[in-house]
């Protein structure tokens, strides 16, 4: 794969979050993905969403390993069991996750955007080494405005934390754009 040239503005960011079943890529699995490409004013461009299909003993194994999970999301736990037989092979989504990035991205370098997303992007170069060929070596992480605007400004955002990888990608976008917001007002 061609080396692609990171000195490029963007005109766009890659909205991605990954459902694992816990936080060790070495350790853990993805169990889903979701992604989204946005233009700076957020306005959907298009966007992917899949399951990642593991063998079933060892994600019960996982998931019983990992407290915070089993306890907190058990109905997520029993989703994602339910579907598991008809989720993707790792190397297709892996794939289809490449084309979706070449498709809307072209050459230019994909900024991996999200909160915490310096986790997925763990999870994405040990799981998905192809795809993380395709994304910009910097990325725009929320959780770093979340802890500015809550330390300095005393301004929180409430989300929901449902933990399903689409909809944790809109409370993303939801709050930086809270965020933002906040700015516009504050200049007014």
């Amino acid at each position: 794969m061609a080396e692609i040239d990171k000195s490029v503005v963007p005109t766009k960011l890659l909205w991605v979050d990954l459902e694992m079943t816990g936080l060790n890529p070495t350790k853990d699995v993805i169990l889903e993905v979701a992604a989204e490409v946005t233009d700076f004013n957020f306005k959907t461009l298009g966007n992917y969403e899949s399951r990642v299909k593991h063998d079933r003993q060892t994600v019960i194994s996982l998931f019983q390993a990992n407290n915070w999970y089993r306890d907190e999301f058990p109905e997520n736990r029993d989703d994602f069991l339910k579907t598991l037989d008809s989720a993707k092979p790792n190397d297709q989504v892996e794939g289809e996750l490449v084309e979706f990035v070449t498709e809307h991205f072209g050459s230019e370098p994909a900024i991996l955007a999200g909160n915490s997303i310096h986790n997925d992007r763990n999870f994405i170069k040990f799981w998905w080494p192809a795809f993380d060929l395709k994304l910009h070596y910097r990325m725009l992480d929320v959780s770093a405005w979340k802890v500015l605007m809550n330390a300095k400004y005393n301004i929180s955002f409430d989300k929901n934390n449902n933990h399903r990888a689409f909809d944790d990608i809109q409370a993303s976008i939801a709050e930086l754009q809270f965020y933002l917001d906040w700015f516009s007002k504050e200049k007014s």
